[in-house]
């Protein structure tokens, strides 16, 4: 059945590679605060950046529960299922952070994802595998892949950054999560 490894690489990296679709899962350290599962996509977003770290573009356009709740205390869940093919269902545990675009460190992380530098990018989210293991994925469903939806693009690809950032400033549980916490900063730093 499942098991754990030390890296990623090999089998785990090219499975990886294939899926259009992983989830991100955190939680705030109170036992009250909202739990956040978020289904994430968008073809050459997300990179292996080594064998024991994983990165995405956080894009504009829901809240900020992950970012909220990586600020707070960095608990991260990633898991990738196969939908396609043989069974599978691979999750990397471990501590995240969000990347904001006045850090530094954001011109040489977007440049390792593909295709980074599209509209809506408000931080990139570093997370670094502490766990990293697989299980069989026997009960999940086999569902053909049609391609990527384009409507997020289209609509962000409208605007400029002025224009996003107000988008940003006028969302609820952007600035602040669900539970209150910080989550994204206000104004929304400039791109590089």
């Amino acid at each position: 059945m499942g098991k754990t490894y030390e890296r990623i690489d090999g089998r785990l990296r090219d499975f990886i590679e294939r899926q259009p679709l992983f989830f991100i899962a955190t939680a705030p350290l109170s036992e009250d605060g909202h739990v956040n599962l978020s289904p994430k996509g968008r073809a050459g977003t997300s990179a292996l950046l080594d064998d024991r770290t994983f990165a995405y573009v956080d894009f504009g356009g829901s809240g900020a529960e992950t970012i909220a709740h990586l600020r707070e205390n960095g608990r991260v869940t990633v898991m990738w299922c196969a939908f396609e093919g043989p069974p599978n269902i691979v999750r990397i545990h471990g501590r995240g952070e969000p990347v904001f675009r006045d850090d530094p460190r954001w011109p040489e992380l977007i440049a390792k994802i593909p295709e980074g530098k599209k509209p809506s990018a408000r931080a990139i989210i570093v997370v670094t595998a502490d766990r990293i293991s697989d299980t069989c994925g026997y009960a999940v469903p086999l569902m053909d892949y049609q391609g990527d939806r384009t409507l997020h693009e289209e609509f962000f690809g409208r605007k400029t950054d002025a224009e996003f950032a107000a988008y940003c400033e006028s969302k609820d549980y952007v600035g602040t999560s669900l539970d209150g916490l910080p989550a994204l900063p206000l104004p929304l730093p400039q791109a590089p």
